[in-house]
């Protein structure tokens, strides 16, 4: 075959094999959604401009740096993990928030599995802490914490976290203003509003008989986390009200505002007679409430 006609098979071939890739690139769904630019990014009315806690990695010039990317279903393990600055060393000076200097909140992507642990920090930045996680699946792990530095604001960092084992769905809970939990009952009064504080008020009760006896729980009577179905955003929630300030139950009142519409899932922390119990709510945000 002369030169010049394998130059022409080939640029034959060559455009056939361009042709069937955009075929198949419009028989099927890009793996990946183009997303529309930074200044593209339109907020519903009311709606937050700012990222929620939670979805990076990285935020402020300090990143989560998880040293235990995976564990097996079933079997206690410990994770490591280490919060570093802009150049790259662990922190290790914080500034404690409810009790605590760092709280670490481990939670399964469908929002059925979630543990709310307070690791211990070695002398070189590295925290740990052991966990015993249930079922297999994706997981996502949130360290809350406020580096002890002038100006620094709270920080909240998320790392996706493997759980081996046989995997096996569960779908979200329906929305519920109550909930039960190992004997208690929690009644939820209040909605959250996109894009605008809302108070959150929960009842504890036990046997029809409200509980007026809570006991401290990191610096209050109480301690709630929110998070977003779908992407797992992490909202911020202030408890209302001071041990020895406020009464110790059967209310425990919180601040908080979701970035948008959608469904969240609230874990309420509680602590009754030496225990700590978790009672889990889903409720829906949207701008009727």
């Amino acid at each position: 075959m002369r030169t010049g006609l394998r130059i022409t098979a080939f640029a034959a071939a060559l455009a056939a094999t361009f042709g069937t890739a955009y075929g198949v690139g419009q028989t099927f769904d890009p793996v990946v959604a183009d997303r529309p630019p930074a200044h593209e990014e339109r907020h519903a009315p009311g709606e937050s401009e700012h990222a929620p806690g939670g979805l990076q990695i990285s935020e402020g010039g300090y990143t989560l740096d998880l040293r235990t990317p995976a564990v097996t279903a079933g079997e206690r393990a410990e994770l490591r993990f280490a919060v570093r600055d802009a150049e790259g060393r662990a922190v290790t000076a914080y500034r404690p928030e409810h009790d605590k200097e760092l709280h670490l909140i481990v939670v399964s992507r469908d929002l059925t599995t979630y543990r709310h642990l307070h690791p211990e920090r070695a002398g070189d930045g590295t925290w740990s802490t052991q966990v015993d996680l249930p079922r297999a699946g994706g997981y996502r792990v949130f360290a809350d914490f406020t580096p002890d530095r002038a100006g620094a604001e709270n920080l909240t960092l998320g790392a996706d976290l493997a759980v081996s084992g046989a995997y096996s769905p569960r779908e979200l809970p329906r929305p519920a203003a109550k909930a039960r939990v190992d004997g208690y009952d929690v009644e939820l009064t209040g909605a959250l509003t996109p894009g605008r504080e809302s108070e959150l008020r929960l009842t504890v009760s036990r046997e029809g008989e409200p509980v007026t006896d809570l006991e401290p729980y990191l610096g209050a009577y109480g301690h709630l986390v929110a998070l977003r179905a779908g992407d797992l955003a992490y909202l911020h929630v202030h408890p209302e009200g001071e041990p020895g300030v406020a009464e110790p139950g059967p209310h425990v009142s919180f601040s908080a505002t979701a970035p948008s519409g959608g469904t969240y899932r609230l874990f309420l922390d509680f602590k009754h007679d030496g225990v700590v119990h978790t009672a889990a709510l889903t409720v829906e945000a949207s701008h009727g409430h």
